[in-house]
């Protein structure tokens, strides 16, 4: 029977609010009845093993945050398996777990690996396959049990109960102590799915009084019994995360407040499925000062936590402060080419990454990927599933898409779609590619979303004949152009004419006469090569009045590296008249400039 008032495996508190869970529900505190006999109806017996944590795959079926975090630096690791034909036989599907248990037997007996003649049925492959690990659930039995360790439970929803694989589990572990716990049985079933699935699934056991389930000690007493069987161990972060769960379960609060120690918590919350708990958890963990570390360890926790509705406000923080602290790439590009692969995603997925160019992001991850991946066939992988869908390429220039369909670190299905969407967005009108962007806010990608260039983004039209000319569209908002007064300046993206590179600047600066204010644009050619260009060109801008672009100012010029060239007033007004609210300049907010330049004649330097 379900108390009254009681949440049945996700309360949805409010974790957010002021108030803490006990403030907010005094009334369903039943921390009296903890470990109360007069108050409970079952013994939960809870058995401390002594796995070797080297067993456990890295990731899900990791007990405590120390274990886990040494179990995620293992496996960026390579394992060889190359040394003669030494075999164990685990019954693990993970070769990497079975070459890790053969790894410690080795070391225990105390001979080396070539004298070693263990038999196993390990796959006869020569590379090593990838195995999906499965989760290393608590092992739970009653008592009596003709089948302890094997209670066959069912699947509610997407949330599976206790594991029933856990053969290697019950029958290869050394019990070092047993703690026994008066509990209900009615409590815990409405805040843990794994424990409403134990008392009720059904079968004849669930009803039996004592109830046994094992956990792993700690990390430490693991090593230390290899050497002494009668040593007395003290408690581990499993245990100690687990007992602090179980009060949870009854009083809605917990005694742990260090990172480490909620981490514990939040991995026991996840493997006994007491959402509200990782709720509470990742509320907890989010009032802690974050560092890069802690941001790292947060976002490289077990797939089922990071999965998890109740544990993603704790990932999203911990995204919103990578993307902060490594937001101006430019500038610390050897720190974040340092990043693991789930700090480049929690950058790389920013909005607001102030970068030069989407080329130069391009640029950046495929640097990335070769330093941390150098083999070419876990580079595509990792690219191909986690990378290329943060690379924006509708903003990328048409040169450096060129370089993309030739890119061997990409499959060409994927690089000839991806160009291809690039450049139909590219052909669409500004009014079409703002309802592009406005149609995906939320989605993973967000590929049509701009971000915060120091180069903006240009479409250029290209023409051979008869004289070699490009058209170059530059649009800046108004929010843009106010952010340049007094003295500040916004360059465009690079764009091509003769093999040489040229740029647009708009400045906010004053007019000839030094009186006032005024917006100028100027165009400038890059430091490139010794060729001088004598070149025709003409600026022109949309305007309210006419709804097409207007012709401002012509000139020709002969261009040398690092020169440039422009009009310090191209409106003829001053700057408060070009930047109102009722501006003829700026239609649904945004400037439109354009620029033709037009190749007469060039000549190379002798």
């Amino acid at each position: 029977m379900i108390l009254p008032g009681a949440d049945l495996f996700d309360p949805r508190i409010d974790m957010d609010s002021d108030f803490s869970p006990v403030e907010s529900r005094l009334d369903h505190d039943f921390s009296f009845a903890f470990n109360d006999s007069n108050f409970s109806d079952r013994v939960l017996k809870i058995e401390i093993v002594a796995d070797l944590p080297d067993v456990k795959s890295a990731g899900d079926g990791c007990s405590s945050i120390t274990e886990w975090t040494r179990n995620r630096k293992r496996r960026r690791e390579d394992v060889k398996k190359d040394k003669g034909h030494v075999y164990v036989d685990t019954g693990f599907a993970d070769l990497n777990v079975a070459y890790t248990v053969w790894h410690l037997a080795v070391e225990i007996v105390g001979q080396s690996e070539e004298d070693q003649a263990l038999t196993c049925n390990i796959p006869d492959t020569e590379d090593t396959v990838a195995y999906e690990n499965q989760d290393l659930e608590a092992v739970a039995m009653v008592e009596g049990s003709p089948t302890d360790a094997q209670l066959d439970f069912h699947e509610r929803g997407d949330a599976a109960g206790p594991s029933s694989d856990s053969s290697w589990s019950m029958d290869c572990s050394t019990v070092l102590r047993v703690k026994s716990i008066h509990i209900s049985s009615a409590i815990l079933a409405a805040k843990s799915l794994y424990f409403h699935e134990l008392f009720l699934n059904g079968i004849k056991e669930s009803a039996q009084r004592d109830v046994t389930i094992q956990i792993h000690a700690a990390v430490d007493e693991v090593d230390l019994m290899l050497f002494s069987s009668s040593l007395i161990c003290s408690p581990g972060a499993e245990e100690e995360a687990l007992m602090d769960l179980l009060n949870f379960m009854y009083s809605n609060n917990l005694s742990a407040n260090q990172a480490t120690a909620l981490l514990d918590v939040l991995l026991a919350a996840n493997k006994f499925k007491v959402a509200s708990c990782m709720r509470y958890c990742s509320k907890l963990l989010r009032k802690i000062p974050m560092t890069c570390e802690s941001a790292l360890l947060y976002l490289d926790l077990p797939s089922s936590i990071l999965m998890a509705e109740a544990a993603q406000p704790l990932m999203d923080s911990a995204k919103k402060f990578l993307a902060v602290k490594y937001k101006d790439i430019s500038k610390i590009q050897e720190e974040v080419l340092k990043l693991p692969l789930a700090g480049i995603e929690a950058v790389l997925s920013s909005d607001d990454l102030q970068a030069a160019s989407e080329d130069t992001i391009y640029d950046l991850v495929l640097k990335w990927a070769h330093t941390h991946y150098p083999k070419s066939v876990e580079r595509k992988e990792v690219l191909a599933k986690r990378l290329v869908h943060l690379i924006r390429f509708p903003y990328m220039t048409c040169r450096k898409l060129k370089k993309v369909l030739n890119c061997n670190d990409f499959h060409p299905e994927f690089a000839s779609k991806a160009v291809l969407e690039a450049l139909f967005f590219k052909a669409e009108t500004p009014h079409r590619q703002r309802a592009l962007a406005v149609d995906e806010p939320n989605a993973v990608s967000r590929r049509f979303i701009e971000r915060a260039y120091k180069y903006r983004p240009v479409k250029v039209v290209d023409f051979e004949l008869p004289h070699q000319q490009c058209v170059v569209y530059l649009d800046l908002k108004r929010g843009e152009c106010a952010l340049l007064f007094p003295t500040g300046r916004v360059y465009s993206q690079a764009f091509h004419l003769g093999g040489q590179g040229f740029f647009l600047s708009a400045h906010c600066n004053m007019d000839q006469q030094g009186t006032y204010h005024c917006f100028g644009l100027f165009l400038g050619m890059q430091e490139k090569g010794s060729a001088s260009f004598a070149v025709d060109y003409e600026f022109a801008a949309r305007s309210k009045s006419t709804e097409g672009y207007v012709s401002k100012y012509k000139g020709n010029y002969t261009f040398t590296g690092g020169k440039a060239v422009g009009y310090r007033n191209l409106f003829g007004v001053h700057w408060q008249a070009f930047i109102q609210d009722d501006s003829n300049y700026f239609m649904n907010g945004i400037l439109h400039l354009r620029a033709e330049l037009t190749i007469r004649h060039f000549d190379l330097a002798r």
